[in-house]
């Protein structure tokens, strides 16, 4: 089995992600100008006949038989950070196994890990590591979904590492691959996903949780942007809570409706408050990278949030006073254009996993 920061050079290739109740595939090949033709790409829900109905619908949209890359849904592993233990590389996986035992959500003997470097290993200081850990069953079930549509698989992917690609293909066409940046990813019911990369290599991510309704809300207001944090102070203990202190962005903490003359003013209040709250999530992490990473200042944060992505640059970068754009594709990926906007959203993160180039085996 291979895992994501392994590169893969083939032909036509199928990247598929199976999590909760949905399938979304992207299915391309090498464009000849260097890029990458997206060939179809699509969201197939699961039926009543479950596994069944989701391969009998893979299989008439021609799914079959093709080389694949499975990535995982940001649900279906765990992303940790560790002090690099200091062994011989063919030991490496063995003593980070031993130092997550306490930080995994399953019985260590139950997960299946795998461990990349944090940086591109010019930084000075301790060496750190992410540690990727996903429960055995999710791994039999993907590749069981691989093996029963007669597939190639070749790696298993992860979106913190697929981000990482994308964002490092724009900046490779901006001629600043050496410099830091960030992209930020909201996908409609699902955690948004931040990540900051330099020279091709991953140095930061985060999750969190997106306010319910937040992509389809008003976004006008102005939002006062927090004062900077120490770094070095983990992200979820200085959060301020609104509900009992569970620091989730969905969580409810709009509590009972004030008492107002009409509707719109208290849905403009509760679309005010998701968006300071988006805000600070974003601008607490980016304090934390510009403190522990003073020597690598952030260029730029792309963003994508489907249809609204233009409207959440402009808004952030008016929000935050950082560079703000969109983390736009198209240069790199031929055919979006063709995709319905709600598929779009849903594949969107399945794009970087078509960049990766080296594979080796595991």
């Amino acid at each position: 089995m291979r895992w994501p920061w392994q590169r893969l050079v083939s032909s036509d290739r199928l990247v598929l992600s199976w999590s909760g109740q949905e399938a979304a595939y992207v299915l391309a090949h090498p464009g000849e100008d260097g890029g990458i033709q997206v060939l179809k790409a699509g969201v197939v829900q699961q039926t009543a006949d479950g596994l069944a109905g989701v391969l009998h619908q893979l299989e008439a949209l021609g799914l079959k038989g093709l080389d694949l890359t499975l990535m995982l849904g940001i649900d279906q592993y765990q992303l940790l950070q560790i002090d690099t233990p200091n062994v011989p590389p063919e030991e490496l996986r063995s003593a980070a196994r031993y130092q997550v035992r306490d930080m995994l959500a399953a019985h260590v003997d139950d997960v299946t890990i795998d461990v990349i470097r944090v940086g591109d290993g010019r930084q000075q200081g301790a060496s750190h590591s992410f540690v990727v850990a996903a429960n055995n069953t999710v791994i039999q079930s993907v590749t069981a979904l691989a093996e029963a549509l007669d597939c190639r698989l070749s790696v298993i992917d992860i979106q913190e590492t697929a981000q990482r690609n994308l964002q490092s293909a724009l900046a490779r066409l901006d001629s600043v691959l050496d410099r830091a940046n960030a992209a930020l990813v909201l996908v409609p019911g699902q955690q948004a996903v931040l990540t900051i990369s330099a020279n091709e290599e991953l140095f930061y991510t985060r999750r969190f949780d997106v306010p319910e309704g937040f992509l389809i809300g008003q976004w006008g207001s102005v939002v006062t942007a927090p004062a900077a944090v120490d770094g070095f102070t983990p992200v979820q203990e200085y959060v301020p809570s609104h509900s009992g202190g569970d620091i989730s962005l969905d969580s409810g903490f709009y509590g009972e409706a004030s008492s107002v003359a009409s509707a719109a003013p208290a849905v403009a209040a509760q679309d005010d408050d998701k968006a300071q709250r988006l805000v600070l999530e974003v601008q607490r992490s980016l304090d934390v990278w510009d403190r522990t990473w003073s020597n690598l200042p952030l260029n730029r944060l792309r963003v994508f949030a489907g249809e609204r992505s233009d409207e959440l640059a402009q808004w952030l970068a008016g929000q935050l006073g950082q560079t703000v754009g969109v983390l736009e594709v198209s240069p790199v990926f031929a055919g979006l254009q063709a995709l319905a906007p709600a598929d779009l959203a849903l594949c969107f993160p399945l794009l970087g996993v078509l960049l990766r180039t080296d594979v080796a085996s595991t």
